[in-house]
C-alpha cells in the first residue's frame, strides 16, 4: 500500500480544488498515507492547498507567455532551477507515486519522476490535453481522463475514463434553492443568474455584466456575481442599493451559489463544466480565448454538441449577454432539455476513482 504521494500542479482552481478532492480520498482510502504537494511559487495552490490541511512546497516555474515573448527570456533558467528544486524535494520526501493535475509544476516534477522510475499519474480534466501532459503521457503508468475520445493524445491502453473531481459539498449537496438564496440574501420568485468568471474572474464578462446592470433590474432578473478580485471595487460600487444583487471576489460556498441559481454564466474551464454538469442548469458558457491550445473552447464544444449549453464567444459577449439570457428566460421547454442534456454527462465519484487506482497500483 502507497505510504507517500506527491501531487503536483495548480494555477487556478480548475487545477486545485480537484487536486485536493483526490488527496481527501485518498486519505479516506489510506489515512496513514503521507501526501505532500509542489506548486508554482506566487501561485494560488500556495494558498489554498495549506487552507485545506496539506503542506505544500513551492517551486520557481512558469509558463510560456503567449502574450508578451520578452516575459519568456528567464523561462528557460526558471525551468533548470525548478528540477534542481525538484530533486531536493524528491530526495528528501521519497515519494511511492506522483499524480499531475495540471499546471506549471506538474512537468518538472512528473519529468523527474518518470526518470527515476517513480510511478507516475496524469489526471487530464480538459477535453483537449495540453502539450505537457502530451509528452509526460507517454512514460506514465495510467493517465485519468474526463472526455471520450482522448486517444488522439494518449496511449489508449493507459486511459481511465474516470471524469473530473468535484468537490464534495457540491457532489452531494443537500442544500434547497431556498437556502441559497437565504445564503445571498435575496428573495424566492424570481429568476436568479449566477456569474462566474473562474476563480481568478474574467473582465469580459465582468465588462459585460456591468453594461447590463439596468437590464438585470428591467427584467426583474436577480444577480450572484463573482468578480475575481481586479476592478473589485468597481463592480461592488455598481450594486450599492440594489437588494437585487450579490456581488463578491470569491465564493467558498459554491453550493450555495449552484443551488440559488436558475441560470448561469461561466467560464468553460474542466472544473467549472465538471460542476455545470453535477448542478445541472442551463447555462452560458464564455470560453478563455487564451487557455493553452484554447481548450476552453474545446470543452465548451463538447456540450454544446450534446445540446447542454450556450457557447458565446468572448468578444461577443457584452453584445449578446442579455439576448442570449432573455432567449433562455423565455423558452422554459429549451431551457429544461439542457438542464436534463448537461447532466446527462455527468460522471460522479471520480476523486474516489482516481484515489482507489493510485492507492492500489
Amino acid at each position: 500500500m502507497m505510504r507517500r504521494l506527491i501531487i503536483a500542479g495548480g494555477g487556478t482552481g480548475g487545477h486545485i480544488f480537484p487536486a485536493i478532492a483526490i488527496a481527501n480520498a485518498v486519505k479516506k482510502i489510506n489515512p496513514d498515507v503521507q501526501i505532500l504537494f509542489i506548486g508554482a511559487t506566487g501561485k494560488m495552490e500556495m494558498e489554498k492547498v495549506p487552507e485545506a490541511g496539506y503542506e505544500i512546497k513551492g517551486i520557481t516555474i512558469a509558463g510560456y507567455n503567449r502574450s508578451s515573448l520578452i516575459k519568456n527570456i528567464w523561462l528557460p533558467s526558471k525551468i533548470a532551477i525548478s528540477f534542481v528544486q525538484v530533486r531536493r524535494i524528491m530526495n528528501s520526501f521519497k515519494p511511492d507515486a506522483v499524480l499531475g493535475v495540471g499546471g506549471y509544476s506538474t512537468f518538472p516534477v512528473l519529468r523527474y519522476a518518470q526518470g527515476r522510475g517513480i510511478p507516475t499519474y496524469i489526471h487530464e480534466s480538459n477535453s483537449f490535453a495540453g502539450k505537457s501532459n502530451v509528452l509526460l503521457g507517454r512514460k506514465a503508468t495510467k493517465i485519468f481522463v474526463a472526455w471520450e475520445g482522448m486517444q488522439k493524445f494518449f496511449p489508449g491502453h493507459k486511459i481511465m475514463l474516470t471524469g473530473n473531481p468535484i468537490r464534495s459539498a457540491i457532489a452531494h449537496s443537500t442544500v434547497t434553492k431556498k437556502d441559497g438564496l437565504d445564503f445571498f440574501g435575496l428573495k424566492e420568485g424570481l429568476e436568479t443568474v449566477l456569474v462566474v468568471g473562474g476563480s481568478l474572474g474574467a473582465s469580459s464578462i465582468n465588462e459585460a455584466v456591468a453594461h447590463h446592470l439596468p437590464q438585470f433590474e428591467q427584467k426583474g432578473l436577480q444577480l450572484i456575481w463573482q468578480t475575481g478580485k481586479i476592478d473589485a471595487d468597481k463592480y461592488q460600487a455598481l450594486a450599492v442599493g440594489n437588494e437585487h444583487i450579490w456581488v463578491g471576489t470569491f465564493i467558498k460556498q459554491m453550493e450555495m451559489a449552484y443551488a440559488a441559481a436558475t441560470y448561469i454564466v461561466s467560464r468553460a474551464g474542466a472544473m467549472a463544466v465538471a460542476e455545470l454538469c453535477v448542478v445541472g442548469k442551463p447555462a452560458i458558457l464564455v470560453p478563455y480565448p487564451f487557455a493553452a491550445e484554447d481548450h476552453q473552447t474545446a470543452n465548451a464544444m463538447s456540450l454544446v454538441a450534446n445540446k447542454a449549453a450556450v457557447l458565446l464567444k468572448d468578444s461577443e459577449v457584452e453584445k449578446y449577454l442579455m439576448s442570449e439570457l432573455s432567449l433562455l428566460i423565455s423558452d422554459p421547454e429549451r431551457s429544461e432539455e439542457m438542464s436534463k442534456n448537461i447532466n446527462a454527462l455527468c460522471l460522479r465519484d471520480a476523486d474516489e476513482v482516481v484515489a482507489r487506482e493510485i492507492n492500489s497500483p
